[in-house]
């Protein structure tokens, strides 16, 4: 105590000696120092700051509850993080292609993008689909392109994400078939499959049936892969879409739990054991561009989350107190003037995730604000994964800003703002009650705002834009898709259905009718649905039918 009294008498000698002569106010800043999230920013911390801090009950050892420090008891000393670029445009082949160039550069993981008609439930020859095949991510209409996706790649070798929501589990039986051709039990297959459908109501938009039908399919496939694929993850609860939806890093942290609860509490409903299920929940989150918050942020989430799994759920198993998560840098921090910027500011939010315990990282290329990725931009992107990991040295240690007064300040703030978020969300029924009525929307939608009305009044700069612009010709070579992609995956879409057995698709598609109909496990039905060649569109028809569409309220 002693200590503290000399610390706190040094502290207002030292406010009201030099310090008091100065002023903190840059010209651009009308008010205080702020994160993002609009938490104040002191001066100076110490130790003053981090006194009520319970060393065990709050920070804990890496590995161990509630593990803001890490998951692993060694994290990176044992093995990096895994690198692993989102990829993916116009056909299978070219996207094959694009996955040996990445493995050859050294990736360790396989991350899919999926073109916009195959994200929402279409073939590509839908008249939905028109215009829009192959550009924001590969076509995918059969187990026929799941073959070439993943031609010359064992799937025994390779963990595979895949960013696929309302139509994940057709996906993911694509999946399981492709391994079979390959002679790769489903036992085997590591992965991750994205399948959060309550964020694409609030963020994202690419849903297709209403939220009950959808939880459903959710559930189904926590209870198909939890007796079957016990080495996939079923779902990457995302907050990195909220967050490029206009959140701050603390409501990006609620509402991503919140989500979370959603799911356990749907999957215990129906009677799953929360430790049969819990371990194989993985979570996915932007890196955005307040270098400490950031940081805070992450380890504040994994504690958090310990605590609803062991206190809310009574889950028991460590495994399923552990929030692993993938991490992303954000794409709505790139901008196309002056890209090669980017460069930069994906080095430092790629540094954030690593010093924040990611398992997992993409990192966005630099001409992302222009196009899709050239591969020479792509090969930027992962080198500087590769820097970070083996030449930097910070991984070295196991959370090497703990301890740091502001880092530990900010973490409980970040925290403490997150759980009133939760409360207020509990007292609405839930996240799937807070979206129905519009809540998270709204406060999404409010936080986006602010956050361009400073940028538009220069209270925060983004260099480049607002301040440091300059005259610039466009050098970067863009990646551009050939409008015969779409001619040529029509093709090969008629082609499939044509060689196929009309009578054995026609059977598993009633099948699968009947079991939406009911009460049955539908990736049993959709898988057999998926080997005898239906299509992804005659598939989400099927459930089109029973389940109905969604269609977003007016929530402003």
């Amino acid at each position: 105590m002693a200590d503290n009294k000399e610390l706190t008498k040094a502290l207002k000698k030292w406010e009201d000696g030099p310090v008091a002569k100065t002023v903190d106010k840059f010209p651009e800043r009308e008010k205080e120092f702020l994160t993002l999230s609009g938490i104040p920013t002191n001066r100076i911390y110490t130790p003053l700051d981090i006194e009520h801090l319970d060393y065990m009950g709050n920070l804990g050892l890496p590995g161990e509850f509630p593990f803001t420090r890490g998951v692993q008891p060694t994290m990176y000393r044992g093995r990096f993080w895994t690198m692993r670029q989102y990829s993916g445009f116009a056909t299978a082949k070219e996207t094959n292609e694009r996955f040996r160039f990445l493995l050859d550069q050294g990736q360790t993981g396989l991350s899919i993008a999926f073109d916009l008609p195959t994200q929402i439930g279409y073939d590509s020859d839908h008249p939905y689909a028109l215009g829009e095949v192959g550009k924001v991510g590969v076509a995918i209409d059969s187990l026929a392109d799941m073959e070439t996706l993943f031609e010359g790649i064992p799937l025994d070798q390779v963990s595979t994400s895949m960013t696929i929501n309302a139509p994940a589990a057709v996906l993911l039986a694509m999946y399981i078939a492709v391994g079979e051709k390959q002679g790769v039990s489903m036992d085997k297959l590591r992965g991750t499959l994205q399948n959060d459908i309550l964020k694409e109501y609030v963020a994202r938009g690419t849903y297709i049936f209403p939220p009950s039908p959808s939880m459903r399919l959710i559930t189904d496939v926590f209870s198909f892969c939890s007796s079957n694929t016990p080495l996939f993850n079923t779902i990457s609860i995302s907050g990195y879409h909220i967050r490029e939806a206009g959140s701050t890093a603390v409501q990006e942290v609620a509402f991503t739990l919140a989500d979370g609860i959603a799911y356990v509490s749907a999957a215990m409903k129906i009677g799953l054991d929360v430790d049969a299920f819990a371990s194989r929940l993985s979570f996915f989150f932007g890196s955005h561009s307040n270098f400490l918050e950031e940081i805070a942020k992450f380890r504040a989430a994994r504690r958090l989350w310990a605590r609803i799994m062991r206190d809310r759920f009574g889950a028991k198993s460590d495994r399923s107190l552990k929030m692993r998560f993938h991490t992303q840098t954000a794409g709505c921090t790139l901008t196309a003037q002056q890209p090669d910027n980017n460069i930069v500011r994906v080095t430092l939010q790629a540094l954030q995730a690593v010093l924040g315990g990611t398992q997992s990282l993409h990192t966005n290329s630099r001409d992302e604000a222009l196009a899709l990725p050239t591969e020479e931009s792509v090969q930027i992107a992962l080198r500087t994964q590769q820097i970070i990991a083996y030449e930097t040295g910070v991984g070295d240690t196991i959370d090497p800003l703990a301890g740091s007064y502001y880092l530990e300040t900010l973490t409980d703030e970040i925290e403490r703002r997150a759980i009133d978020y939760i409360e207020k969300i509990d007292a609405m029924g839930g996240a799937p009650l807070a979206i129905e009525n519009g809540f998270i929307q709204r406060e999404i939608h409010n936080a986006a705002y602010e956050h361009q009305v400073a940028v538009d009044k220069e209270n925060r700069i983004v260099v480049g834009v607002n301040r440091f612009a300059v005259s610039e010709e466009q050098t970067i070579h863009y990646l551009k898709i050939d409008p015969q992609v779409e001619v040529e995956q029509l093709g090969r879409l008629k082609q499939v259905r044509e060689s196929r057995d009309s009578d054995k698709v026609d059977s598993a598609l009633q099948a699968l009718r009947t079991g939406a109909e009911g009460t049955d496990n539908l990736v049993s039905l959709i898988l057999d649905a998926v080997r005898v060649y239906a299509t992804l569109g005659e598939i989400c028809g099927v459930l089109r039918d029973v389940f109905g569409e969604y269609k977003a309220p007016d929530i402003l």
